[in-house]
């Protein structure tokens, strides 16, 4: 996976999709969940995550306090600790990792806590969710982080 053609790719595209993207909240959100979910089963047949990784690379999930003890049981750590070491407050005043690349990505894009991960890691990048139409500015964001989300939107843009 070829990270920087991604990025000027999803950057030449931005403004396209952002526009599109906010169509789509005029739409039948059945509709749209529907083309959102099997274009995701479509284009996670063709991608491989660990292939790429740059969710892992370059964005934080929020941590909530049920992922907080989880993982940091799954380090044999006090969930204090763990934040102290892992985590700092952002401006939204949620959890987020100190640092990027996340501390759990190995080499080969493999996460070392992935049974215990945090709850928006699970269901990153959030295009098999249902009512996607409240969630199109997160989308779009994924559209410049996600090379699957990209696609999934070019794909969708194509059928409409």
């Amino acid at each position: 996976m070829d990270l920087s053609k991604f990025a000027g790719e999803a950057k030449k595209k931005s403004a396209e999709n952002r526009t599109f993207l906010q169509k789509l909240k005029s739409k039948n959100a059945r509709a749209v969940d529907d083309a959102f979910h099997r274009l995701h089963e479509e284009v996670f047949e063709e991608i491989d995550c660990l292939t790429c990784a740059n969710c892992c690379k370059t964005t934080s999930p929020i941590f909530y306090q049920t992922d907080i003890e989880r993982v940091a049981k799954s380090l044999r750590m006090k969930p204090g600790d763990f934040v102290e070491k892992y985590l700092r407050v952002d401006e939204d005043k949620d959890f987020v990792l100190k640092s990027s690349p996340c501390p759990f990505l190995d080499s080969e894009n493999y996460c070392s806590v992935y049974e215990d991960r945090p709850k928006a890691c699970r269901e990153y990048p959030h295009t098999n969710r249902k009512k996607m139409v409240q969630i199109l500015e997160l989308t779009f964001k994924n559209t410049l982080v996600c090379p699957a989300v990209l696609e999934i939107v070019g794909r969708f843009k194509r059928i409409t």
